[in-house]
């Protein structure tokens, strides 16, 4: 069995990482990772999420459901919903349902590219797998019984057969192009 290349998921030791590019690489795929996880949560249960992050070099990021906003005024008690006024209930329903339907998009779409990651490895599998094995005309003959001889023998006569083709097209096709044009008054003979 051949060596493995990677090593795979590695557990990490959870300390600062010193190196900045490292660092801004893990924090943007982990930050990636946590809205990803906020989303799944808010559109299994409903639930309302709000998440506000701060990149080493100090750009905020945030990530809310149904908005960040609506989030921090209900930690904070803002909540200014009027009993008699529909029109906001039916706005935030209509948005929530549409937030809703837009994840639901987003993780058949992620749903969708792990897919497609795993049948790139797989057709990255098959390729290499073929890489190894010898062509059919690399194999040593003595390897190769009767029957097979006589279809290589066939297979190398068309591959001879089709190649005499095309360098004979070829070659009459460059030689067409060769030769001097004919001139109109060349091409009639002249009356006597």
């Amino acid at each position: 069995m051949a060596a493995k290349k990677t090593r795979g998921r590695q557990k990490i030791e959870m300390k600062k990482i010193e190196n900045e590019n490292d660092r801004m690489i893990a924090f943007s795929k982990r930050r990636s990772g946590i809205y990803k996880k906020a989303s799944e949560l808010a559109t299994l249960t409903g639930a309302e999420i709000g998440i506000v992050v701060f990149s080493p070099s100090g750009k905020p990021f945030s990530f809310g459901h149904p908005s960040l906003e609506a989030v921090a005024n209900r930690f904070l008690g803002l909540n200014q919903e009027h009993p008699n006024d529909n029109t906001h209930l039916l706005v935030e329903a209509h948005r929530r349902v549409r937030i809703s339907e837009l994840n639901q998009q987003h993780n058949e779409l992620l749903r969708q590219l792990d897919e497609e990651n795993a049948r790139e490895k797989i057709l990255k599998q098959n390729r290499k797998g073929k890489e190894t094995q010898p062509h059919w005309w690399e194999t040593p003959v003595n390897e190769i019984n009767h029957q097979e001889l006589l279809q290589m023998d066939t297979a190398v006569d068309d591959l001879h057969k089709t190649f005499l083709a095309k360098l004979n097209e070829k070659t009459a096709a460059a030689s067409s192009s060769m030769a001097p044009p004919i001139k109109s008054d060349e091409a009639t003979p002249p009356n006597d």
